[in-house]
């Protein structure tokens, strides 16, 4: 007998699938509620959304997650049934579908986790029953018959002949329109132009080729039979189809006929494009990155190896050369590799207009999400992170940040708030997230009272202050808010985990802005390094502005409040002064030169502050290495790297150290 066969092989597969099919199955509900909001049917969007279904339950079967497939063979009914009502949803099915996905999607990532899958909800598999023995449509009315060659018919799916018939029955035209291509006409259409224009004010539900008598309009013998819903004029349809108005014949009359039933359709060759890719699991692109890493370690050495050389007379020209060509190579495989890993923004935003609407649900309000994150992308690993502290900032602004129906209409604002979200390139290695609301913004004097604070002046102090533990700008207590946990995680992913920056612009009765601006990725960065005190540091190039030669003329020595008589140092650049800092003095370290060096320029929000160092060593990418271990890790150092002599080289996080002088001046002050 043989032996039972071990599913575990194919669960990594199953994941990456899981995960693709999912992230299409939310784009599409979120299509089909566009259309319910509008009072629309979206026929497409319900098929495509029936497929990722179908094929997650298919998969799930697979590798035996019974859970998930009794979930998603209970969506597949309802929307079955909406498919043959011509893609009408109620909201309460778009509202249990929604929560469908979510069950599914806990039970994915449980199963990525290593554990097993809580069993699916008998709540909301009893509400999916309900919702099939009342039915979906909200159609109504008498029934279509369908006035059709039967030739022609025995063509279309039962889901097709219906999507024609409650189209009609909800008062737009059903018709075939006729295109008769031919090389002689003068316009010069064929049937792909055709298909576009008319698309353009109809929904084409099939086009069927037609055999017709041979004649001087028609030397092939050919006709294309367009079968569209539509509310446009004949003419209208006419001049987008290349033909007079004998081409278009209605096909959809009443009285009551029973409709057949049947399966939704399947496009053999909509997964076509598939074949082009290769499903990759992330471990192995880690691997691939790593492997890089220890490249551009080896590189370092080559570099010093070199560089030895020419010191002690030896010619290296040729040998120089192959080191800038290795060096150009590693950049474009850097460049390769780091392309496999990225993710688009648009596929990590996708959940949100979704979670949004189950936000707003119980609550006086209504919120329109605006996504504009064109082909924006960020590596896999950074996306990860950083998605629930764009989380966070959702809740927050839906919860207490926009107002309710009837708060907006007292302040004379539209009904719906409008939560935007953008993203651009702020350079080659960072990338700016935006999330703004036009709700009630932030009362400064309310939020200094609940931190038992000075009300902040800035925008910047104001954002440092409802970041600490325990602030929150929420008046109550809510399941999603309140707490006074989400801004303190949002700057600890952002600033503290990623390296990157967070910024505020708030205006009271306008609305809230908070700018992310990340490193599109986090292994392998390009990066400053210099020395302080006899020891070499290397910082990321996004952190720094400028480097600036320090002209002793320029710096002002200035006493410091509760300083003991102890001076700062200010740097006068372009009519400000700007705080001078020395590395050396700030991490312990005797300066090994008593002379000018230079400043690396560095803005925190929106105050500037300057860090001496003594001698500038270069540019360079550098393979980033996080500091794990709790005992060790410090603010203002993210990491250690190798330039190649082996010794472990630290990685500064300049925009931290900034906070912490900040707030030792503060708690001096």
């Amino acid at each position: 007998m043989s032996s039972p066969v071990d599913l575990r092989g194919f669960l990594a597969g199953f994941l990456g699938e899981a995960d693709e099919h999912l992230t299409s199955a939310n784009a599409n509900l979120v299509a089909v509620e566009q259309s319910l909001a509008k009072a629309e049917t979206n026929p497409r969007a319900v098929r495509e959304l029936f497929r990722s279904l179908h094929t997650i339950k298919g998969l799930s079967a697979m590798v035996g997650v019974e859970p998930i497939v009794e979930i998603s063979h209970a969506m597949e009914t309802v929307l079955r049934m909406a498919d043959l009502a011509s893609g009408r949803l109620s909201e309460d099915a778009a509202d249990l579908l929604q929560k469908g996905l979510h069950a599914i999607d806990e039970r994915v990532r449980a199963l990525a986790k290593g554990a097993s899958p809580q069993p699916a909800p008998e709540s909301l598999i009893d509400a999916f029953s309900a919702l099939e023995a009342r039915g979906t449509s909200n159609g109504g009315g008498d029934e279509i018959v369908l006035e059709i060659d039967a030739a022609l018919a025995s063509k279309f799916t039962a889901g097709e002949k219906q999507q024609l018939a409650s189209a009609a029955a909800a008062g737009k035209r059903a018709l075939r329109v006729d295109f008769t291509p031919s090389p002689g006409r003068a316009d010069g259409l064929s049937i792909t132009a055709v298909r576009e224009r008319v698309g353009r004010v109809a929904d084409i539900v099939k086009v069927v080729p037609v055999s017709i008598p041979e004649s001087e309009a028609s030397p092939g013998g050919l006709c294309f039979a367009l079968f569209v819903v539509t509310s446009a004029e004949d003419g209208v349809l006419g001049d987008a189809a290349g033909s007079d108005s004998s081409g278009i014949v209605a096909v959809a009359h009443r009285p009551r006929v029973e409709p057949a039933r049947a399966e939704i359709e399947r496009d053999d060759g909509s997964d076509a494009h598939r074949g082009t890719f290769v499903r990759v699991e992330v471990s192995r692109l880690d691997e691939a990155l790593e492997c890089l890493s220890s490249l551009v370690v080896t590189r370092f050495k080559l570099v010093r190896a070199v560089a030895s050389l020419a010191a002690s007379g030896v010619d290296v020209r040729d040998l120089s050369l192959i080191v800038g060509e290795t060096g150009r190579d590693l950049r474009d495989l850097r460049a390769a590799i780091v392309r496999t890993r990225m993710v688009t923004v648009r596929s990590l935003l996708e959940r949100v207009p979704l979670m949004v609407r189950g936000l707003t649900r119980d609550s006086d309000r209504a919120v329109k999400v605006i996504l504009e994150t064109g082909e924006a992308e960020l590596d896999k690993s950074v996306a990860e992170r950083v998605l629930p502290a764009i989380l966070h900032l959702v809740r927050n602004a839906v919860d207490h940040g926009i107002e309710t129906r009837s708060e907006r209409l007292r302040a004379g604002k539209p009904e719906a708030g409008t939560l935007r979200i953008t993203c651009s390139q702020h350079s080659n290695t960072e990338l700016d997230l935006t999330l703004s609301d036009d709700g009630r913004g932030l009362d400064r004097d309310a939020v200094a009272k609940r931190a038992n604070r000075p009300v902040p002046e800035s925008d910047a102090e104001l954002l440092d202050l409802i970041a600490l533990p325990g602030v929150s700008t929420a008046g109550r207590v809510t399941t999603t808010s309140g707490r006074g946990l989400g801004m303190d995680i949002v700057k600890r992913i952002v600033v503290g985990d990623l390296g990157g920056a967070l910024s505020l612009e708030t205006e009271p009765g306008v609305g809230t802005t908070f700018t992310l601006r990340v490193p599109l990725t986090i292994t392998i960065v390009d990066a400053f390094s210099f020395e302080c005190g006899g020891e070499r540091f290397v910082t990321p190039i996004g952190a720094v502005e400028e480097i600036v030669e320090i002209d002793p003329a320029h710096v002002v020595r200035v006493p410091v409040a509760h300083g003991g008589g102890r001076d700062a140092k200010m740097l006068r650049r372009r009519g400000e002064g700007l705080p001078l800092f020395g590395l050396s003095g700030l991490f312990g370290l005797k300066p090994a030169s008593t002379g000018p060096g230079k400043a690396l320029i560095i803005r925190r929000q929106a105050q500037q502050y300057a860090f001496e160092v003594e001698r500038m060593l270069g540019q360079q990418e550098v393979v980033v290495r996080p500091l794990e271990d709790p005992l060790v890790r410090v603010t203002g150092v993210s990491g250690s790297t190798d330039l190649g002599d082996g010794k472990p080289t630290l990685v500064l996080d300049l925009v931290a150290l900034c906070g912490t002088i900040s707030s030792r001046e503060e708690a001096l002050a």
